[in-house]
């Protein structure tokens, strides 16, 4: 019998080869041999499943998600059990920050989509803002659980207030990419904000 072929293993796979090459070279000039060259599979074989580039870069942006996901979930679990908003805040924001190996890939290669987005508008109307937007009402929900809680200064908009830690975390992320700083520093400017924040239940 012929082997049954895994078509969403198989589609993750060359959306996964896009990422690589994000991360190590930008996605200006990518073409999808590109693509198939780096998965190791034909060109076709990349067309059967992805009919132009566009709908490669969104589905590749969506495998993207889910490993950034993958990561904040570990980091939150890390910090015990049942965690707390301001442990969903701290795990989430500091795995997003590029301090290790993981996090330095999953930035450069956002930055890369962010690059793109910049030179080709179309893109970034196409998927507009949704993994942001849905990260920051995430966020938002248990920063008024922490609110409820006394933790946090009840005046505040949690909405703009988790607008301005995702600015930072992602304003620190370009900066240690970049070799102003490192990530231990980042980490402690995250740290130091975040415990002003939350002075109240400390």
């Amino acid at each position: 019998m012929p082997r049954r072929v895994d078509h969403d293993l198989r589609r993750r796979q060359i959306g996964e080869a896009l990422l690589r090459i994000a991360d190590t070279r930008g996605l200006h000039a990518t073409s999808l041999r590109d693509v198939a060259a780096e998965a190791g599979v034909s060109l076709r074989l990349v067309q059967y499943y992805f009919h132009t580039r566009n709908e490669l870069l969104l589905a590749a942006l969506g495998y993207l998600g889910e490993q950034l996901s993958a990561r904040v979930q570990r980091r939150v679990r890390a910090l015990g059990a049942p965690p707390t908003p301001r442990d969903v805040l701290y795990g989430t924001l500091t795995a997003i920050l590029p301090t290790d190996a993981e996090s330095r890939r999953l930035t450069r290669t956002y930055a890369a989509y962010y690059a793109l987005a910049l030179a080709e508008p179309a893109l970034a109307a196409e998927h507009g803002a949704t993994y942001p937007d849905a990260l920051e009402r995430f966020l938002a929900g248990y920063l008024r659980a922490a609110q409820e809680a006394g933790d946090v200064d009840p005046a505040l908009d949690a909405a703009t207030v988790v607008a301005g830690l995702l600015a930072l975390t992602n304003g620190l992320g370009s900066s240690v990419l970049g070799g102003q700083r490192d990530g231990e520093a980042a980490l402690a400017i995250l740290t130091y904000h975040l415990n002003r924040l939350f002075h109240r239940g400390r």
